[in-house]
């Protein structure tokens, strides 16, 4: 069975420099443990092709049933010199809970 991430959890992305910092938050248990298992750095990276042009980083933080995903070379060197349009990365959690995943 295919679901979005949205359906599941929402989400939170912003900024460091060129890096973009994504937040995926599990409304409940059972939703932490399908991303867990199922939203990899390598997923990430691959639903990012064409944007994300270094690599990805994944931390868990159970406490709060989510992950934080740090996307290295993604923002065209920033909010202040960048020529992107989304420089700050605001909406890459939005589009990130647009993956869909096999359950």
């Amino acid at each position: 069975m295919k679901i979005k991430l949205l359906d599941i959890a929402h989400g939170r992305s912003g900024d460091k420099g060129d890096a973009a910092n994504i937040g995926i938050i599990a409304y409940d248990d059972r939703g932490y443990e399908i991303i867990k298992k199922h939203l990899t750095a390598e997923r990430v990276k691959i639903h990012f092709e064409g944007i994300c042009l270094g690599s990805v980083e994944r931390y868990e933080l159970p406490n709060l049933r989510a992950l934080n995903f740090i996307l290295h070379n993604t923002l065209g060197g920033g909010g202040t010199v960048s020529l992107k349009l989304d420089a700050q990365g605001k909406t890459l959690a939005a589009a990130l809970l647009r993956m869909e995943i096999e359950i």
